[in-house]
């Protein structure tokens, strides 16, 4: 017999409880915040009792920790992946991802202790977000490509904050900076490089994806 748990409503429910907790997260994480989202409301929302809740989740850090793990695992493949975008059209892609504000941020502003495991994860993910734009950035032929990496990492998170503080668009001046700094980069490795290879100022828009 298939495996059944009864809901805060007394609903029967399958084995689907893991993936409604984690969307009920990430939902009300994002409109409300963290530390403002209590566990009987994201019970509610999520349709299980506190008692499933903890058969899959430890504790509400555990579920924190989760909902960022799942957030981006393959760190934007909509746009690192993408075969028919040269690499610096790959790059400037990734200033066409609009995010209200990046999960990541949100979380570490939210959470004081550098040891949570949120914390941790949010770390590991800018860092290997950091090294795809690096990596990215040398197959481009950029001069430098670690410290292009890091520039553009940096112009992002900094874009997705002023976004969320002023409530605008500021992904298109932070593009226009990118652009800047991606072809001097590119220029001081290649000065010989046809306006070809250099591709358009802009990449075609993608879907919105993690960051």
């Amino acid at each position: 017999m298939t495996e059944l748990e009864k809901g805060p409503r007394g609903l029967r429910r399958g084995r689907g409880a893991r993936e409604r907790i984690l969307s009920a997260s990430q939902q009300l994480f994002r409109d409300q915040g963290i530390n403002c989202t209590g566990l009987d409301q994201l019970c509610t929302v999520a349709q299980v009792s506190k008692r499933t809740l903890y058969q899959h989740f430890a504790s509400k850090d555990e579920l924190i920790a989760e909902h960022l793990r799942r957030f981006d695992p393959d760190i934007l493949p909509e746009v690192f992946d993408r075969a028919d975008l040269t690499p610096r059209e790959r790059l400037l892609a990734a200033f066409d991802i609009h995010a209200p504000l990046c999960p990541f941020i949100a979380a570490a502003v939210e959470i004081h202790d550098p040891g949570h495991p949120a914390r941790v994860h949010a770390r590991d993910y800018k860092k290997a977000f950091a090294a795809r734009l690096t990596d990215t950035a040398r197959e481009a032929g950029a001069a430098n490509p670690e410290q292009l990496g890091e520039q553009l990492a940096l112009l992002l998170d900094g874009a997705s904050a002023r976004n969320r503080v002023l409530n605008t668009d500021t992904f298109t001046t932070a593009a226009a900076i990118a652009t800047v700094l991606i072809d001097n980069a590119i220029s001081s490795s290649s000065p010989r490089q046809s306006s070809d290879d250099r591709g358009s100022a802009r990449s075609a828009p993608v879907p919105v994806g993690g960051q």
